[in-house]
């Protein structure tokens, strides 16, 4: 008998659930809202709010907007966004995830501090998270998206580092290491382990749970860079994993010679998202004797 199981581990981290429990609550009062970016990179979940009434806008839709609510996502947003809020008097509904707003606190202060040093930020560039931390520093902070890029940096001058809160730990520190061994004896190094363990923490996790199972299904938006990351380590541990966005793109192909299902995902994927997954796979099944 074919055994599935959800992962307990996955869904949304506090930041994500926060900001849609903001939305939710903004949008039950009847008010409408604007969300700057999709709230979450899961285009189900943000279908879902937008049934309920949220307006997703851009930048440039944001310019052209007053006198209205906008929330701001937990990714963050750079000091342009708040200024360009009171200038068209928007009211701000901050959903920040604290993890990052502290981030973008401390490299403000190293930026006021030193804004001749190299401010280096590991992450994806045009990333929102990553757009926002770059904010802070007048956009003077170097963005490295691999460990390549960090030797174009100048090892003669001060570096501070700190990564975008979802990257990967073990880049991180290869990174931290070459800096360390090619760092000038004058020159200042500092590194900032800024990567958010709520999210760091499922690596292991979702490693032992892909093990379990002989077919893995990765349920996440494609564009969400930690579900890039978790999916690849379940692909590393178990090459039999699919990245889906949800049930419509399961082929019962895939279960075949299959008696144990993980179902797991990302920050970013809802668990009722899992659940349809789950639910739409039994129900195939539940058919299949009559066709």
């Amino acid at each position: 008998m074919l055994k599935i199981e959800i992962d307990d581990g996955s869904g949304f981290c506090f930041g994500v659930t926060t900001a849609i429990k903001k939305a939710e609550e903004e949008l039950a009062k009847g008010s409408r809202l604007y969300c700057l970016g999709d709230i979450v990179h899961n285009g189900m979940e943000c279908d879902r709010l937008r049934h309920m009434g949220l307006v997703t806008i851009n930048h440039d839709e944001m310019e052209r907007l007053h006198n209205a609510k906008v929330l701001l996502r937990a990714h963050g947003e750079p000091p342009e966004t708040y200024a360009l809020a009171a200038r068209n008097n928007i009211e701000i509904i901050d959903a920040t995830c604290p993890v990052v707003l502290q981030l973008q606190r401390r490299i403000l202060r190293q930026y006021e501090a030193c804004p001749d040093a190299q401010i280096v930020i590991f992450g994806k560039p045009g990333h929102a998270e990553v757009l926002g931390l770059v904010g802070q520093t007048r956009s003077h902070a170097i963005v490295v998206a691999h460990f390549e890029d960090v030797m174009n940096l100048d090892f003669s001058r001060d570096i501070y580092l700190y990564s975008q809160t979802t990257k990967s730990l073990d880049e991180f520190h290869r990174i931290i290491d070459y800096i360390q061994s090619h760092i000038s004896p004058g020159a200042v190094f500092k590194s900032f382990d800024t990567i958010c363990r709520q999210v760091a923490n499922r690596m292991p996790n979702v490693s032992g749970f892909a093990r379990r199972h002989d077919l893995v299904l990765f349920v996440c938006g494609r564009k969400s860079s930690n579900g890039r990351v978790l999916f690849n380590e379940c692909r590393r541990v178990n090459p039999n994993s699919r990245l889906i966005e949800g049930p419509e793109e399961i082929s019962m192909e895939w279960l075949d010679n299959v008696s144990t299902i993980g179902i797991c995902g990302a920050t970013s994927t809802p668990k009722w998202l899992m659940e349809q997954c789950r639910d739409s796979i039994l129900g195939a099944l539940e058919k299949k004797p009559e066709e």
